[in-house]
C-alpha cells in the first residue's frame, strides 16, 4: 500500500511539475484550472533555430484569446527564463459576443506554431500565461521546461505542417482591399471575384484604440465592413488616418492577413457614383418643396406673392432671390453644424434639432404668430423690431424674404424625401469637402422653384387681380399654418408629458379665440369657437377609435438592440428593424401607407419574425450608434435580417408594400 502511494505521488509530480530532459512537456494542467490542458513540444533545427508547438485543449464552453483579444481578455504569452527571439504565429480566430462585448479567440482545441531564433540553450525554461473564459475568467501560469537535445516525437513535423495550414495566407482571397476612417468608425472595403458567403474581419488592436463588433454589407463581389472605434472608455478614438492596420479577412474556409493603410472614409454606398449622389441631393432638395413639412412656408410665400400684385419684375426677382439665398445659407449653416459635431465626435443626424423641446416650442410659437397674422388678428409691420425679421411680406426690405427661406429649411429637416435619405447619409459620413458639396447641392435643389420665379418674375405677376378671393386664401393659409403649429406643439408630448402638452395647446387655442373676439367681435368668435368644438368632437372619436379599427398596429414591437438581432438570428428567425420618431413625417407616411396594411401586419406577426423598433424622438446614443454602424444618419430607417439575409438588407426611406413583403420572403432563405 505504501509503495502504491509512492507511485501515485510520482505520477502526480510528473503531471504538475515542469518536465526537464525532454522535448515534450506532455499535457499539463493547473490545480486551479481544470478546464484547460496545455502541451509544448520542440524540435531543434540545423541552422540553430528551433520549432515549437503549443497545444491548448479547452473543455466545452471555454475559450482563450487571439493576439488581439478585442474588447476583453488577455492573449497567451510565454515568459522565457532566458530572453529569446520568438516568432509566434496565430491561426485564424473566431468572434465571441458576450453581454455586448466583442472578443476574438478560440474554443475547443487549437495549436500555435512558434519559431525560436538565434543562439538557443539546450534547455528551454519559461512560464506560459493563459487566459481562459466561460462565465468567469481564469488567468493561469504553466511553468515548463524543454530539452532541445532530446529528439522530437515522430508526429512533430506532420503536426507542425498541419498547424501552419491553419494560418491566414498573405494573399489569394481578395483582389482589392482598402480602409478608411471617419465619424468614429473604420470602413474596410474588399472585392472577391468568387463573391462572399460569411465574411469575418479581425483587426489587430492599436494603442489606446478599441474596435467594436463589425457590421457586414455584401453586394455581389463587394464587401463593406464598418467597425465602431473608441478609446476603450466610450470616448472618441485617436486619429487613425495615415496609420497602418494588420487585418485578417476570412470567408468559407479561406483567410488572408494583410496590412492596409487607413485613408479617408469612403462614400457610404459605393454602388453610387459621386455624380449620381449629387443628382440625388438636387432631386431630394427639390422634392422637399412639396413635402408636408414645407407647406406652411409655401403658404407664407403665396401670401407675399398676393401682396406683390403691384410690384415690378425687379422687386419680385429680388424677393425670390433673397428667399433662395436664405435656403442655401441655411443648408451651409447645417453643414457647418454637422462639421463641428463630427470634429467633436458627437452624434450626427438629419433632423436631430427636433429632439430639442426648446427648438420645437420656438418653431411652434413662430407658426402661431404667422397664423394669427394671416387670420388678421394683428399685423406684422417692418418697423416693429424683431417682427421685421419674422415678416411674411417684406416690401423693399429683403430680410423677411431671406428668413422665409431659412425657415423653410428648418421645417424641411423632419422630412426625408425620396433620394434625400441616401444623399444625407453619404454627406454626413463623407470627407468634409464632400459633405459641404452635398449640402450645397441640397440647398440649390430646394431653392430651384424660388430661383425659377427669380429668373421669370412674370410667373408670379400673372396671378389673378386682388379681390375678395384673397381673404379666403388668407384664411386657408392661416389655418394651414395653425395646423402645423398644433402638430409641432404635439411633439412636446415625449418631452413634457401628455397633460402639460394638452394644457399648452388649449391655452394657445383659447388665446386665439380671445384674439378673434377682440379683433372681429363676438359673432366671428362664436363661430370660430363652434368650429373648434365640432373639430374636437369629430377628431376625438376618430383618434380613440383608430386603435380599434382596421389600422390597428398588432405587431409586438420590442426594443431595438444589436443583442436582440444577434439572438433572433441565432434562433433562426427573421428580424424587421424600424427606426422612427414622432417628428418624422416620412415615418408617419410609412406607418399608415405600408406598415399598418393588413398583409404587412400579417407578415410581421408571423411566429418566426421579431419586430424591433427604435424611437429617436428624443436623443439616444444607442440608436445613434446603431445608425452610424450602418452608415445611416437619417430616418426612417428600416432593415430586414434572416437566415437568407444574415448581413441584413436596408430598405428605401419611402417604403412600399411589395419591397417589405418580398424582402421578408428573401430573408427566409432556403
Amino acid at each position: 500500500m505504501q509503495n502504491l502511494f509512492r507511485q501515485l505521488l510520482l505520477c502526480l509530480l510528473w503531471l504538475w511539475l515542469p518536465v526537464s530532459h525532454a522535448a515534450d512537456t506532455g499535457w499539463l494542467r493547473a490545480a486551479d484550472n481544470d478546464h484547460a490542458s496545455i502541451r509544448l513540444r520542440a524540435q531543434a533545427q540545423q541552422a540553430g533555430d528551433a520549432r515549437l508547438l503549443l497545444d491548448v485543449a479547452l473543455e466545452k464552453g471555454w475559450k482563450t484569446y487571439w493576439r488581439s483579444p478585442g474588447e476583453g481578455g488577455i492573449a497567451p504569452a510565454i515568459k522565457w527564463q532566458t530572453p529569446l527571439e520568438m516568432d509566434w504565429r496565430w491561426p485564424v480566430p473566431q468572434r465571441f459576443e458576450v453581454a455586448g462585448i466583442s472578443t476574438q479567440g478560440y474554443h475547443g482545441n487549437v495549436t500555435f506554431p512558434v519559431t525560436l531564433r538565434g543562439k538557443l540553450p539546450e534547455k528551454l525554461s519559461g512560464v506560459l500565461t493563459l487566459s481562459t473564459c466561460s462565465n468567469v475568467c481564469i488567468l493561469t501560469d504553466y511553468p515548463f521546461s524543454l530539452d532541445l537535445s532530446a529528439p522530437a516525437g515522430a508526429d512533430f513535423s506532420y503536426d507542425f505542417t498541419r498547424a501552419m495550414g491553419t494560418l491566414p495566407l498573405k494573399d489569394g482571397l481578395t483582389s482589392q482591399l482598402e480602409a478608411g476612417y471617419g465619424a468614429g468608425k473604420l470602413t474596410v472595403t474588399a472585392t472577391r471575384d468568387a463573391g462572399w458567403q460569411k465574411p469575418e474581419l479581425f483587426i489587430d488592436t492599436l494603442a489606446d484604440t478599441d474596435f467594436g463588433k463589425p457590421n457586414y454589407q455584401v453586394e455581389g463581389q463587394n464587401l463593406t465592413v464598418t467597425v465602431p472605434v473608441s478609446d476603450g472608455w466610450g470616448e472618441a478614438a485617436p486619429e487613425l488616418r495615415g496609420k497602418t492596420l494588420s487585418v485578417v479577412l476570412a470567408d468559407s474556409g479561406q483567410a488572408q492577413e494583410s496590412r492596409v493603410k487607413v485613408g479617408e472614409a469612403s462614400m457610404a454606398d459605393n454602388s453610387f457614383s459621386l455624380g449620381w449622389v449629387l443628382l440625388m441631393a438636387l432631386a431630394g432638395g427639390l422634392i422637399l418643396n412639396v413635402m408636408p413639412c414645407v407647406l406652411p412656408v409655401l403658404a407664407m410665400k403665396l401670401g407675399s406673392i398676393m401682396q406683390a400684385q403691384g410690384a415690378d419684375r425687379r422687386s419680385v426677382r429680388l424677393q425670390f432671390m433673397a428667399s433662395s439665398a436664405g435656403i442655401v445659407t441655411s443648408f451651409l449653416v447645417l453643414a457647418l453644424m454637422m462639421t463641428a459635431l463630427r470634429l467633436s465626435n458627437q452624434a450626427l443626424g438629419w433632423g436631430i434639432q427636433f429632439q430639442n423641446p426648446w427648438f420645437i416650442a420656438g418653431m411652434a410659437l413662430v407658426m402661431v404668430l404667422f397664423s394669427a397674422s394671416l387670420l388678421g388678428l394683428f399685423e406684422i409691420r417692418l418697423s416693429s423690431g424683431v417682427s421685421t425679421f419674422l415678416a411674411t411680406r417684406g416690401g423693399n426690405n429683403l430680410r423677411g424674404h431671406f428668413l422665409q427661406g431659412a425657415f423653410a429649411t428648418l421645417l424641411a429637416t423632419p422630412c426625408t424625401a425620396p433620394f434625400l435619405g441616401t444623399a444625407v447619409s453619404v454627406a454626413l459620413l463623407a470627407p468634409l469637402p464632400l459633405l459641404w458639396g452635398l449640402f450645397l447641392a441640397m440647398g440649390i435643389g430646394m431653392s430651384l422653384p424660388w430661383l425659377l420665379i427669380a429668373a421669370w418674375p412674370g410667373l408670379a405677376l400673372h396671378l389673378p387681380r386682388p379681390g375678395r378671393w384673397m381673404n379666403v386664401v388668407r384664411l386657408i393659409l392661416g389655418l394651414m399654418m395653425l395646423g402645423s403649429a398644433l402638430w409641432l406643439g404635439s411633439l412636446l408630448t415625449v418631452h413634457i408629458g401628455q397633460k402639460p402638452t394638452l394644457v399648452l395647446l388649449v391655452v394657445v387655442t383659447v388665446a386665439l379665440l380671445l384674439g378673434t373676439l377682440w379683433r372681429w367681435g363676438w359673432r366671428v368668435a362664436a363661430s370660430s369657437c363652434l368650429a373648434v368644438l365640432i373639430a374636437i368632437a369629430v377628431a376625438f372619436p376618430l383618434l380613440q377609435g383608430e386603435r380599434k379599427s382596421l389600422m390597428e398596429d398588432r405587431i409586438a414591437w420590442q426594443p431595438l438592440s444589436e443583442q436582440a438581432i444577434t439572438k433572433a438570428l441565432a434562433e433562426n428567425k427573421r428580424v424587421f428593424v424600424d427606426v422612427t420618431a414622432d417628428w418624422c413625417v416620412t415615418c408617419k407616411a410609412n406607418k399608415f401607407n405600408v406598415l399598418l396594411r393588413e398583409d404587412v401586419q400579417k407578415a410581421l406577426t408571423a411566429d418566426d419574425v421579431v419586430a424591433l423598433r427604435g424611437d429617436w424622438s428624443r436623443p439616444s446614443d444607442t440608436i445613434s450608434e446603431f445608425l452610424r454602424a450602418r452608415q445611416s444618419v437619417a430616418i426612417p430607417f428600416n432593415q430586414i435580417y434572416g437566415p437568407g439575409l444574415e448581413q441584413g438588407r436596408i430598405l428605401p426611406p419611402l417604403l412600399s408594400r411589395d419591397d417589405v413583403l418580398q424582402t421578408l420572403t428573401d430573408a427566409k432563405g432556403q
